[in-house]
């Protein structure tokens, strides 16, 4: 923070330490304040200090030299000057803040206030002009009074906290207020029950979700503890997939209203929605609902690092702990490897080697302990050797005992994922729901729970040996993911067992059955993460983005081999990418009004959304595109098939009145320019810059997909409405020919023609 940081050179200019280490302090720790990110145009100063910086070495070097020479005066007045200008414009956004948030404003002002006076004063002390006159040796002495500066730096440091933790509060507002959006139209949601009303109410949803995703992801950002920041990423996917799962879960419910299986489907995506968005709000405001606490047991490999740390503190201090509680700590992390011994999955052998080497590990313990007891009341050099080997056999025994769990579990997992690499129970049950087979439905539901329980397992055996915190939490959200998908996939293929012919019970299955196939290819990605920490490797950070992947004999790939994409630029890609998804459930929405599914205007907008939703998907690292290649591909049939809409489109104008057809016409010249723009940009070469390229492909075809709702949904308006036109002048001509003015009619016409 660069008005601190000013604070830290005035100090050191002035030769007064008395605050010095706390502001280093602050400025060190500046980016772990909660309000960072929240108020970064408080701080987002750009004073440069840069000429400035020789002087002030100079003046840290003789801080008790009270004589200054002119050019360090007038470097001392920059930065006090510089340090009013940073508070002027700290205090203005401050007060901006103010205004927005009423119940804060009378708190943010005094400290605006506060902030204001502190960077005068500091101006005001550093100002020259107020400095006694040059002496002979052309040198000034500062008689300043030190005391008024720390009391300035101080109230400024002061002021500057509060206003950054109140705009913290303001923050944190905000997200609550949005996830009470949130929970507000979902509970609208699960009480709808047209489908035209359904449209509208999940079309707002859809505007809130994408608000509380960006600002629970700017949260997330600013997050410095790893823990909760993968608690909080862990939440936010649940939401991220449950929203799509939502909409076709809901619609299966209003297709079937009286299908049971489909409302449990349904209530569980929404019990899991609000989960998630409640763990949201417990990270944000760091306080658990009713003072619960975190019951979550250590992980194997945490224990065995935090009782070597304690062993290996006797070296230092043998009165540092009791012997009892070092028996006690060894007997938990033994305790917790019956979930390996006890797993009907773990072979013999490694069971055999694990029951061995925990059994090896209680007697070096006691060894360890009766030479500990030596060392206390002898403290001879022998002694000393002795607990020093005693040390490293039981560190050497729990090392050992570490690969033999970190082998079995990873053992394990590949085998299992290699095993269920092709889904074959998924398309069995595909399969079985289409032909409504209810004897086959359910042998296959009964593989896939004992696959679940399989992968669940798995998952905390992983736990044990992840390594890190982080690591931790992704294996219980996988545990958790593979729990309750199994069970709604369960229920998703029941539905269109009991109603086969229903096409949206299997987009709904087929919802599902993508979300299993993704956490399957996410435990994947979080194996080789886990060997990766094991073998000291610390590995590359897998990200959600498949850009690009290598190919053989693809010279074309050289000019997009892109540079490692920073965090910034996969948020911004993420974001994008949940929007499109939004976007495509929305199309998807106004898609099943239309009666006649086989018209073109239909097909060509389900073949956009389709392909929209890879695109969506790509963003997150899953579906069938896997390069950058395959993007840009996609992208030039979906420009294409864009185009052939606009066709479809304009032939149907010409069956419509003239303003019908003057404002359909209108949305289709922006939807042509938006076309070509995009196979514009799929054939630009980037070199070095396949993220730019892709920034722009996915903000175009955003805008298209938009475009894309709107005509959709004029398009059906106006069909309705010539519909009801022609059905009303058939009825005229009806009510005429009964009448007898037919005749009447027809021969004027006659007499006309003569």
């Amino acid at each position: 923070m660069l008005i601190l940081k000013y604070l830290v050179n005035l100090v050191n200019m002035y030769g007064t330490s008395t605050i010095s280490y706390n502001l280093g302090t602050m400025v060190g720790n500046g980016v772990e304040w909660r309000g960072r990110r929240a108020v970064s145009a408080l701080i987002a100063s750009e004073i440069v200090v840069e000429e400035t910086r020789p002087e002030i070495t100079t003046l840290i070097n003789h801080k008790d030299n009270t004589k200054k020479s002119d050019k360090t005066l007038q470097a001392i007045q920059r930065v006090g000057q510089a340090v009013n200008l940073a508070v002027g414009r700290f205090v203005k956004v401050g007060e901006a803040i103010a205004n927005e948030n009423w119940d804060l404003k009378e708190e943010i002002n005094i400290a605006c206030i506060e902030a204001k006076q502190a960077g005068e004063t500091i101006a005001a002390l550093t100002d020259i002009t107020n400095l006694n006159h040059l002496e002979s040796d052309g040198q000034i002495t500062i008689f300043t009074d030190k005391t008024g500066m720390i009391k300035a730096a101080r109230l400024l440091l002061s002021s500057v906290t509060k206003v950054l933790l109140l705009a913290d509060r303001v923050v944190i507002k905000q997200i609550i207020t949005s996830r009470n959006k949130v929970l507000a139209t979902m509970e609208r949601l699960e009480k709808v029950n047209s489908f035209q009303e359904f449209v509208q109410i999940f079309s707002q949803f859809g505007n809130e979700m994408v608000e509380f995703a960006h600002l629970s992801g700017d949260r997330q950002n600013d997050l410095k503890d790893e823990k909760k920041k993968a608690k909080m990423a862990a939440a936010r996917a649940v939401l991220e997939k449950c929203t799509m799962m939502l909409l076709t879960a809901s619609k299966t419910c209003l297709r079937h209203p009286n299908c049971e299986s489909a409302h449990k489907n349904k209530e569980g995506v929404f019990d899991r929605m609000k989960v998630a968005l409640d763990k949201v709000i417990e990270i944000v405001t760091d306080c658990k609902p009713n003072g619960e606490t975190d019951i979550s047991s250590v992980s194997i490999f945490t224990g065995i690092k935090e009782f070597k740390m304690n062993i290996e503190a006797l070296r230092e201090n043998l009165y540092f702990q009791s012997k009892e509680n070092l028996s006690v700590t060894l007997e938990v992390i033994l305790e917790r490897t019956e979930d390996f011994t006890d797993s009907a999955y773990t072979s013999h052998e490694h069971r055999e080697r694990i029951l061995e080497l925990s059994t090896q590990a209680r007697m070096e313990l006691q060894q360890l302990i009766s030479v500990w007891i030596q060392a206390q009341s002898k403290k001879t050099k022998s002694i000393a050797e002795e607990l020093e080997l005693s040390i490293l056999k039981i560190s050497h025994s729990l090392n050992e005992l570490k690969k033999e769990l970190h082998s079995t579990a990873t053992q394990l997992a590949a085998d299992l994922l290699k095993y269920h690499a092709d889904h074959v129970v998924l398309k069995a049950l595909k399969l079985t729901g289409v032909e409504g087979n209810l004897e086959a439905l359910a042998e296959y539901a009964c593989k896939l729970s004992e696959q679940k329980e399989q992968l669940v397992e798995t998952c905390r055996l992983l736990r044990h040996i992840s390594g890190t915190e982080p690591m931790e939490i992704t294996c219980i959200h996988a545990e958790e993911t593979f729990q309750v998908t199994g069970q709604q996939i369960i229920s998703a293929a029941e539905t269109l067992t009991l109603h086969p012919s229903s096409k949206i019970a299997k987009e709904n299955l087929d919802v599902f059955c993508e979300a299993w196939e993704s956490q399957i290819s996410d435990m994947s990605t979080l194996l080789r993460e886990i060997s990766d920490v094991f073998e000291g490797r610390r590995g590359e950070k897998y990200g959600y983005l498949s850009l690009p992947k290598p190919m053989k004999n693809n010279a074309n790939l050289k000019s997009l081999k892109p540079d490692k994409p920073d965090s910034e630029e996969q948020a911004k890609i993420a974001k994008l990418g949940l929007k499109l998804g939004l976007l495509t459930s929305d199309a998807d929405c106004e898609i099943e009004k239309w009666e006649d599914q086989e018209n073109e205007i239909v097909q060509y907008g389900r073949n956009m959304s389709t392909m929209a939703y890879s695109l969506y998907l790509f963003t997150r690292g899953e579906g069938p595109l896997k390069t950058s290649q395959d993007l840009i591909h996609q992208l030039e049939v979906f420009a294409a098939e864009g185009l052939k809409l606009t066709s479809s489109v304009q032939a149907f104008s010409k069956q419509l009145k003239d303003d019908d057809k003057l404002m359909l016409l209108l949305e289709i010249n922006k939807l042509i320019p938006l076309c070509h723009q995009l196979q514009t940009v799929t054939k630009t070469s980037l070199q070095n810059k396949v993220f730019l390229k892709v920034d722009k492909c996915i903000t175009k075809t955003r805008s298209m997909m938009a475009l894309l709702v709107q005509l959709l949904s004029l398009c059906y308006k106006l069909l309705k409405k010539s519909e009801t036109d022609t059905n009303c002048l058939n009825s005229f001509q009806l009510q005429m020919e009964n009448n007898g003015w037919v005749s009447v009619t027809n021969k004027d016409s006659m007499d006309g023609k003569i």
